[in-house]
């Protein structure tokens, strides 16, 4: 591959940038991983923040293949086109997106942003022919996916835990996953930090190895640990306007749901992080909590509340490719 000459100073920003946008992921998604089990009143806010700001960093001990990282990186546009402008319009379409839908408190998709962003980044410069068609289609392939797999998985766990405890008390049942949803709160945050902090790992690493500062092969360390601190700190400080969406408005949750919704989930992202496919956390777990709700009964899902956030899905890709191809239209000027 080209080398593209970029001076130090505007890598140094761009890196800057990667890990803000980083931060905001996980500050925009920090809702996904405790929403239910703050929604449940398993835990006070703060302390489910910490706990998922936790696991979030303690992913970089467990997921050792960097496959989402490698799609990101190398697997959604040519890395022939890519270089400091490319990343600086993919970057700024996604913090933009993010940032509105977080203002608004919808329930969108940082992962689908930046791989709006980097469509729309690489199609300003290059044309479609700068996309590889076969990356994202697995990518919106799962977009589809990955919610339905929550919903599989969410609406199964309900039934097995409803069949396993048939005999049981309320009171008791409620005491036994108060605790557990510690467990299934835990790992879903893992899997998130496992998934999402991948995907800034792919952008740096295609940044460096545009520039000549990296192998093909695998990022340096220190791009790794920073992008997982990145995503953990943006968990800890927390993105509460989307708490309230998904912990209560798409259904109400009880401790043995919010259980089953993040177990559920979990498992979802544990096979898309294994199989390397960017995935999107948001519409995973809301997925799962709609599963749980349906398997009691459909009319418990608020389907108003679930379809406004399908349609913010619907336009995460098109609206920050668009800004993407602004930005970097500008970026070229000024870069």
């Amino acid at each position: 591959m080209h080398t593209v000459q970029i001076s130090f100073h505007i890598l140094a920003l761009l890196i800057i940038l990667a890990l803000l946008f980083d931060f905001m992921n996980g500050f925009h998604d920090a809702a996904n991983a405790i929403a239910t089990v703050v929604s449940t009143g398993v835990l006070r806010p703060q302390t489910a923040v910490a706990m998922a700001a936790f696991f979030n960093l303690a992913a970089v001990f467990v997921f050792h293949q960097l496959h989402v990282a490698a799609s990101v990186g190398k697997g959604t546009i040519d890395p022939a086109v890519v270089d400091h402008v490319v990343v600086f319009g993919a970057l700024v379409g996604a913090i933009f997106w993010n940032l509105v839908t977080w203002y608004y408190g919808i329930p969108s998709s940082s992962s689908h942003a930046l791989i709006g962003g980097l469509v729309g980044a690489a199609v300003a410069k290059a044309g479609t022919g700068a996309l590889i068609s076969s990356g994202l289609l697995k990518i919106i392939l799962f977009i589809v996916l990955s919610p339905l797999l929550g919903v599989l998985f969410g609406s199964i766990m309900m039934l097995v835990v409803s069949w396993m405890f048939v005999r049981s008390t309320p009171r008791k049942i409620d005491g036994w996953f108060r605790r557990l949803q510690l467990l299934s709160a835990s790992m879903y945050s893992l899997g998130h930090g496992g998934n999402d902090a991948q995907k800034t790992i792919g952008v740096i690493w295609m940044l460096l190895i545009a520039a000549g500062y990296s192998s093909a092969e695998a990022p340096p360390m220190w791009v790794i640990v920073s992008c997982y601190c990145a995503i953990s700190l943006g968990t800890l400080f927390g993105g509460w306007r989307i708490v309230k969406t998904m912990g209560q408005k798409i259904t109400k949750l009880k401790p043995v749901g919010g259980f089953c919704a993040e177990t559920g989930g979990a498992i979802t992202l544990f096979i898309a992080t294994a199989m390397g496919v960017p995935v999107s956390t948001t519409h995973t777990i809301t997925g799962a909590i709609v599963g749980v709700g349906a398997s009691r009964k459909l009319s418990a899902v608020r389907w108003g509340v679930a379809s406004n956030i399908v349609w913010a899905w619907v336009f995460t890709i098109p609206a920050s490719a668009f800004v993407a191809a602004i930005a970097w239209w500008i970026g070229s000027k000024i870069l």
